[in-house]
């Protein structure tokens, strides 16, 4: 007669239970009280609130920044996943561990050294002072500083599957008389890319909602480069809770539709 075993953890009713529950605390509710918050306003003061000049050179800023900081770490992101995997030299190992530095350092430390660093009297930003062109307190100031925070998503979704994928299959391809793009078109590119969709996605979610690291090198100067954020901290600091409230929704439900339509592309690519 064969032996029950008894699972490691609980049934799947009691686990889902601890789940649901869990999510609905920590994500769920908080949501919906926002939800219900920004309900007391009129649909028309809701889009008098979220249509309006500043808010919408807010939210283009926001956005168009995050974007940009994703797209630059999707490539330099790959390239980094890259060198660690394929190749083997000094300093490997320490500059592995630097990847994951934006997560471990205050985003506000990181804002004060890129200001400082890029400011127009600073080491880098006098240089391009010299050339014509602002780095700090403006949107190229604001994209570097995104880029900066949002550097470990590309890289770490991406290296553990280029680490998996055997060497052996380029080198069997490159003997059939591949070429080098052929190579990484065909066999690399495809195992790659959902792994890269995913810490893209990531990257730009971090990047549309930072703002530690960006409120000292964007100025803050209204319709120029004043982020989501901080439109919604001066809401705050001016007592106005709806309209604060009202912006969070509308950059939940815009967050929410450009990460499903990533989600879908990627569930899309998955699918043989």
């Amino acid at each position: 007669m064969s032996r029950r075993i008894s699972p490691v953890i609980p049934g799947f009713g009691l686990t889902l239970g601890y789940t649901v529950v869990y999510l609905s605390l920590i994500v769920l509710i908080p949501l919906a009280v926002m939800f219900v918050h920004a309900a007391q306003l009129t649909f028309e003061q809701f889009w008098a609130i979220i249509s309006s000049p500043r808010t919408l050179a807010a939210l283009k800023l926001s956005f168009g920044t995050a974007l940009c900081a994703a797209v630059i770490n999707g490539i330099i992101g790959t390239l980094l996943a890259w060198v660690l995997v394929r190749y083997t030299f000094p300093g490997r190992k320490i500059i592995d561990a630097m990847i994951d530095l934006p997560f471990a350092l205050p985003t506000a430390v990181a804002g004060i050294a890129l200001t400082a660093l890029y400011t127009p009297n600073g080491l880098v930003g006098q240089f391009a002072e010299s050339l014509g062109f602002k780095i700090a307190y403006t949107p190229l100031g604001i994209t570097l500083a995104l880029t900066f925070v949002t550097l470990p998503f590309v890289v770490r979704t991406v290296q553990p599957v280029l680490a998996d994928i055997p060497r052996e299959v380029e080198e069997a391809a490159a003997c059939l008389g591949a070429k080098p793009l052929q190579v990484f078109r065909y066999i690399l590119a495809p195992a790659l890319l959902p792994a890269w969709l995913t810490g893209f996605a990531l990257a730009f979610a971090r990047g549309v909602g930072e703002y530690g690291s960006v409120i000292f090198i964007a100025g803050n100067m209204p319709m120029k480069t004043e982020i989501l954020p901080l439109l919604i901290m001066v809401k705050l600091d001016q007592y106005d809770y709806t309209g604060a409230t009202a912006i969070g929704v509308m950059m939940l439900v815009v967050s929410f539709i450009l990460l499903l339509l990533i989600n879908l592309l990627q569930r899309r690519i998955e699918t043989p």
